[in-house]
């Protein structure tokens, strides 16, 4: 037998594809695998999914290797396809799934749809059933809460009136190709109107000099939308009855039109107001396929304003966090969160903390004496104004000390380790389920880390 040029001498016999490999036990995922209850985690997703499908006809699903990927995912910044490659050719990450006595692997879009399955409820489950784990094991303790809130970033540029009609425009003109024959015959009666605003927004942005032009411009673009958008209310309600016969593309393609249509019934007149007024309406929309994302000030230094949820956290003893979100509370502020987070420690381990910490923009007198009366023992709200601590001197330095460390948490599952801020989705509910994703991933690593340190052993990988 002659060897290919370059590559010397052939062997006897060709290497094994299925090597065997041995597994550190102290390898991160081998012992994290150690840790969880997967037989309580498959309960959850057994449950989660006999709630939101219709029906239990088809495959048994892979529950186990499905939980497996997401806590892969949650720990490790990772895209599905490579989680499905990790899972399919990394020994650590097919043992964390309990794949390591067959060749099986789920691939990427099942693990997409699982993740969509369980949403932010079912990550936030998982999250508390790994609260409970290290609290069992005595790296949680639940008698000391630290609350903040922060933002969680929406994957979107910022956003003008321009660029929402811009947007509009495109999904429509995109969408209408794909969502049945009805609406692909409206697509194409409305391509010159289409052609129209795509050529006003670029005489708006680059050939308007002055404030007039701008406002001419924007107002002959705001009248195509309104014409394209009563056009497409019109073809939705005409098609209507053969939309359940739609499956695939064309499903998705008629759900986003429908999504978008409503959106700008709404956003239309915000922009009409802006371009009569030069002032933003209240509450305005700033995103067309994620209309619950809302501008919060930040006052912070190059960004006075980010774009996305709002999110509050609850720093436990050991550093690890609780996160809350609701897309509907648009007036969620830190003086709510402090009362909401005393109340979820309470329900997660049966009693509410005995000391409990905030800055100083969740004080009032009114929270001091509820959490008193929820049996916190050391209310260390941060006072305001001329207002006086309702805990002593020592206790205020130790529940300071305490509090700061809230900020770091926070700032680690933002960082680049985890998907929390700007992660690649398309909706508000996915937006959500890759936050908790976030804190998931976060708390599994600190409960691997610190179950570590507590043995004295030395983490691999």
């Amino acid at each position: 037998m002659t060897a290919p040029p370059g590559h010397g001498q052939l062997a006897l016999f060709p290497p094994s594809n299925s090597p065997l490999i041995q597994l550190d036990p102290n390898h991160r995922l081998v012992k994290l695998t150690g840790l969880l209850d997967w037989v309580e985690l498959e309960a959850i997703a057994q449950s989660i999914r006999r709630r939101k499908l219709k029906s239990n006809a088809g495959r048994r699903p892979h529950l186990r290797a499905l939980l497996g990927a997401v806590v892969l995912m949650a720990t490790r910044r990772m895209t599905y396809r490579e989680t499905e490659d990790q899972i399919r050719h990394y020994g650590p990450a097919r043992y964390l799934c309990g794949l390591t006595d067959g060749t099986w692997t789920p691939d990427f879009t099942t693990i997409q749809d699982f993740t969509e399955l369980m949403g932010e409820e079912g990550m936030r489950a998982l999250n508390e059933i790994a609260l409970q784990q290290a609290h069992r094991a005595g790296l949680l303790d639940p008698n000391i809460a630290i609350g903040d809130t922060t933002a969680q970033q929406a994957p979107m540029t910022y956003p003008t009136e321009v660029g929402l009609m811009s947007g509009f425009l495109r999904m429509v003109g995109r969408a209408t190709k794909r969502a049945g024959k009805g609406l692909k015959q409206l697509g194409e009666q409305l391509r010159r109107s289409l052609a129209k605003g795509g050529q006003l927004a670029a005489k708006y942005r680059f050939f308007s000099k002055t404030k007039a032009q701008r406002l001419d411009a924007g107002q002959k673009m705001l009248d195509v939308v309104r014409a394209v958008q009563r056009r497409l209310g019109k073809a939705l309600e005409k098609t209507k009855r053969g939309a359940s016969r739609i499956k695939g593309y064309a499903k998705v393609a008629r759900q986003k039109l429908e999504t978008v249509h409503d959106v700008m019934k709404k956003l239309a007149p915000q922009i009409q107001y802006w371009l009569d007024t030069g002032r933003v309406a209240r509450k305005k929309l700033v995103n067309l396929l994620m209309p619950e994302v809302c501008s919060i000030p930040r006052g912070k230094v190059g960004k006075d304003v980010e774009f996305g949820l709002k999110w509050g956290f609850t720093r436990m003893g050991g550093g690890f966090l609780v996160g809350s979100v609701n897309p509907e509370r648009r007036n969620f502020n830190d003086t709510k969160h402090v009362v909401e987070s005393v109340n979820d420690c309470a329900r997660l381990f049966g009693k509410p903390p005995e000391s409990y910490a905030y800055d100083r923009g969740g004080h009032s007198q009114r929270n001091v004496e509820v959490l008193t009366e929820l049996g916190v023992q050391e209310v260390g709200l941060a006072p305001k104004g001329s207002a006086r601590w309702a805990v002593g001197p020592a206790a205020q330095k130790r529940l300071r000390r305490e509090r700061v460390k809230v900020e770091g948490s926070i700032g680690a599952i933002k960082s680049g380790r985890y998907t929390f801020d700007r992660p690649n989705v398309r909706s508000t509910q996915m937006l959500m389920t890759c936050g908790q994703r976030s804190v998931l991933g976060y708390n599994l690593n600190r409960l691997v880390a610190l179950t570590a340190a507590t043995e004295g052993t030395e983490l691999v990988a």
